[in-house]
């Protein structure tokens, strides 16, 4: 499984960009009261709010979509997802390790911690 580190995220996400591959997509397994909670958001990459138990249904939002980091909180719904994912088909899929807890203590301690 690929896996980013909170660190480095922000650059992963200006590589991606820059390269053929096109705007990462930040993907938030979490549920509704934990992204109103503890929003993140990287500039340069947009965020789809998908709760980790509504992904299967919606999967065809995901098509074409490349490259996705998926997280969550801690890291372990997120994991799931990507696992699913690459089940499915996506190559480009990547975990956010440690999730929104290391963003907010590695990164940017704006982001609430829960």
């Amino acid at each position: 499984m690929n896996s980013l580190n909170a660190q480095d995220l922000p650059a992963f996400v200006a590589e991606a960009a820059a390269e053929a591959t096109g705007q990462p997509v930040l993907l938030d397994v979490r549920e509704d009261w934990e992204v109103a909670l503890a929003p993140l958001a990287v500039a340069g990459a947009r965020t789809l709010h998908i709760p980790m138990n509504q992904v299967p249904a919606r999967l065809a939002e995901l098509a074409g979509l490349q490259p996705i980091v998926c997280f969550c909180h801690h890291g372990m719904r997120s994991a799931q997802v990507v696992a699913f994912l690459q089940r499915q088909g996506h190559e480009h899929v990547y975990n956010l390790a440690g999730g929104t807890e290391a963003w907010s203590t590695q990164v940017d301690p704006g982001v609430a911690r829960y």
